[in-house]
């Protein structure tokens, strides 16, 4: 069978188990499911249950909404905009806007309804879509595939790993196999089923263990619990009173670190099979200290990326302690600076580690004279 029959069976085994995946449903049972979904766009509102507190509101808006999708399409109801007082959580509603609403039925008329955001689920797909197209574009089959890759692992954290967590299974262990599944996935579809996907899963998921290795002694170091994570506290109020939190931190940090991780790999695994290529009788070891020297050379760059990545996704929280003028000594020593310390930090390892690893890896599997044909994908 041939290189390229063997990668597009295995691409349309990956969309087969996406496809499956879309039906699964392992969340645990006693949630409280809502009622049905519609997009509506607001005829009117009713601000006069809005109490303002300075830049703070609390109360409700009552809102006029025609539905403009689902079975009761054309129907009005009115749809209550509750409002806690926190702005990360509230939206304001005006007349035009459309919305994401969730109701009930009563003698098939919708009621009790609630605002559920702005309705943004369309943008969504067009830029989903867009992506697409521009993977296609810009990689050819080899984009598509990369599609396909990230489609496979959004399924598999939401049908699998997030249910599999609120079910009780251990955190890192569960981690680790979801990451070796999506590794090998990922590797396999865009670096192909042949020596450069093997030296790029084995090199990635080297580096991923050291980082969970590092993660689990330095998280106890640090004295850190998955507390501090935004809405592991309302999880446990939610019931879930057994949940590791730790635990689940850990797996969190190097599950966040592994596509830098697989990328770095990619890179470095493509450029030994070029150097193999050009020169077939190349030594031991020469092969790996080039391998080396491209290592060090993409190294530097992807650590600065998890350092940018991290901080500026907690841009706000920086800027407050900053605003507060606390010292730096106290900015540092916070448990949740200390958090983002250490997934900075510990991921850098891993990025670090992950090139002499695949370097390594890459020296010894293309150590044969001969460099036989890879099927390189298009």
């Amino acid at each position: 069978m041939s290189s390229s029959r063997r990668e597009w069976q295995f691409s349309l085994a990956i969309a087969v188990i996406s496809f499956i995946l879309l039906f699964i449903d392992l969340a645990p049972p006693g949630r409280d499911d809502g009622g049905r979904h519609a997009r509506a766009e607001v005829t009117s509102v009713d601000n006069q249950y809005v109490r303002s507190n300075q830049i703070v509101k609390t109360g409700f808006q009552a809102l006029r909404v025609e539905l403009l999708s689902g079975p009761q399409k054309g129907q009005t109801m009115t749809v209550t905009n509750q409002l806690t007082g926190k702005m990360e959580f509230d939206e304001l509603y005006a007349e035009g806007s459309q919305l994401l609403i969730e109701y009930g039925l009563k003698e098939g008329r919708p009621v009790d309804g609630m605002a559920r955001g702005h309705y943004r689920l369309h943008w969504q797909g067009l830029l989903i879509a867009l992506y697409v197209l521009l993977l296609a574009l810009v990689a050819g089959v080899t984009g598509l595939k990369a599609a396909l890759s990230f489609l496979f692992a959004a399924l598999v954290l939401w049908k699998l790993f997030f249910p599999l967590l609120l079910m009780g299974f251990a955190p890192v262990p569960t981690g680790l196999v979801v990451v070796a599944a999506l590794t090998a996935v990922v590797t396999f579809a865009v670096g192909g089923l042949n020596r450069r996907g093997l030296t790029t899963f084995i090199g990635s998921m080297l580096g991923v263990i050291l980082t969970c290795i590092l993660t689990m002694e330095f998280a106890e170091n640090f004295r850190l619990n998955g507390a501090v994570r935004p809405f592991a506290e309302s999880l446990l109020y939610s019931g879930y009173y057994d949940l590791r939190l730790t635990e689940i931190f850990i797996a969190s940090v190097f599950i966040a670190c592994s596509g830098a991780v697989m990328d770095l790999a990619m890179d470095v695994a493509a450029s030994m099979e070029e150097i193999k290529l050009g020169n077939p009788d190349i030594g031991f070891f020469a092969h790996l200290g080039a391998g080396f020297r491209v290592g060090r050379a993409v190294v530097g760059t992807m650590t600065t990326t998890l350092l940018l990545a991290y901080s500026s996704s907690h841009v706000f929280m920086f800027m407050l302690v900053m605003a507060k003028g606390l010292p730096a000594a106290n900015i540092l020593n916070a448990p949740f600076v200390s958090a983002e310390i250490l997934n900075i930090l510990v991921g850098s390892f891993g990025l670090v580690t992950v090139a002499p690893f695949t370097a390594v890896v890459a020296a010894l599997i293309y150590r044969s004279g001969t460099l036989a044909t890879t099927g390189t994908p298009g």
